[in-house]
């Protein structure tokens, strides 16, 4: 079985080795991926290689509504043979070895190396450029070794995980919204309630925007990048223009400024106010009602401002947020051309 959405960047359509064991509904595989025999793709998966290539071993096993990404024009990915990702997690621009096991929530950042035979403890992150190294467990924020393990241990946990995935609840049907010309919305994305998009904005692939009880309101050239989940079971959420929601993020009925990067699996708590011009750095969570104060790099569960934001932090942030403008009018076109 394919995955539901396979899309060329720049013309090169990923290569599969084998037939995938199993490719689960919403899975998206796009650009210049390389992926060995009997990998197995969970529901809502996303393998996006555009900018940099990734490279998968065999039997790989990705679970639920997790993200394979890269560091667009400057970091690979590449994964080693038998290696067990869990739900919710981002394997993002690193290098991870063979018989490695990741577990749920966990986020793995830019530049990070996993040696081989590694267990990663669920809701841990790796921080970039860090490395794990090999014949060890690994948990924490920052990740770091806890106790040695061995090989068996390592594909007992392995395969506990694989049982644990089970299958997911068919999701609710999506609302389809009235949308600008100048809008993307991938095709596995779903969006439900009042929903209201501005120009140049983009939600990428998997991504759920669920307005159950107040409106969801994404500010002009914005980005919701994959896998990201927006729920409203209250006031609502609004994100100010040209921001970035990175991947794997949670938010529920907050507010999100302007000018402001929402970094790598972070989960924003009810009620926070997050002002324009912020960073929240990857895997960052915040208390409900919380207020980060614009002009600041936030980080730490919960979030404290750890320094002030400087020129390159901003024209970082400026970067993604145009470079996620120019690559949603692509795919747009792309997934146009691929019905």
């Amino acid at each position: 079985m394919s995955p539901d959405l396979i899309l060329p960047h720049e013309d090169v359509l990923p290569v599969f080795a084998a037939r995938p064991v199993w490719c689960g509904r919403a899975s998206t595989v796009i650009g210049t991926a390389t992926i060995g025999a009997q990998a197995w793709l969970g529901d809502d998966s996303v393998i996006r290689s555009d900018g940099q290539t990734v490279t998968i071993g065999d039997r790989f096993w990705l679970g639920h509504r997790s993200t394979v990404h890269i560091a667009t024009l400057t970091l690979a990915t590449v994964v080693g043979d038998r290696v067990t990702v869990g739900r919710n997690a981002v394997v993002h621009a690193c290098t991870v070895g063979s018989d490695v096991v990741i577990e749920d929530d966990v986020i793995v950042l830019d530049g990070a190396v996993v040696e081989d035979g590694v267990l990663i403890e669920a809701g841990s992150t790796v921080f970039p450029r860090a490395r794990l190294p090999a014949g060890f467990a690994c948990g924490g924020s920052p990740a770091k070794p806890l106790r040695p393990i061995t090989a068996p241990e390592i594909a007992e946990r392995a395969e506990r995980l694989r049982e644990a995935s089970g299958d997911t609840p068919r999701p609710p049907e999506a609302d389809e919204p009235e949308l600008d010309d100048s809008v993307f919305v991938a095709r596995t994305a779903r969006l439900r309630g009042r929903i209201a998009l501005g120009t140049g904005s983009s939600v990428l692939f998997s991504c759920l925007l669920d307005a159950e009880v107040g409106p969801i309101v994404v500010g002009a050239d914005s980005n919701i990048q994959d896998n990201s989940v927006l729920r409203s079971r209250a006031e609502g959420i609004v994100i100010g223009r040209d921001t970035s929601i990175a991947h794997n993020v949670r938010l529920s009925d907050c507010r999100i400024g302007a000018r402001s990067l929402i970094g790598i699996g972070c989960v924003v708590a009810p009620g926070t106010v997050v002002a324009d011009d912020v960073l929240l750095a990857g895997g960052a969570t915040t208390d409900p009602g919380q207020l980060l104060e614009g002009g600041y790099l936030w980080g730490g569960r919960p979030a404290r401002v750890l320094a002030p934001l400087d020129a390159d932090k901003r024209t970082l942030m400026r970067g993604i947020a145009e470079g996620y403008r120019v690559l949603g009018q692509t795919y747009k076109r792309v997934q146009e051309t691929s019905l």
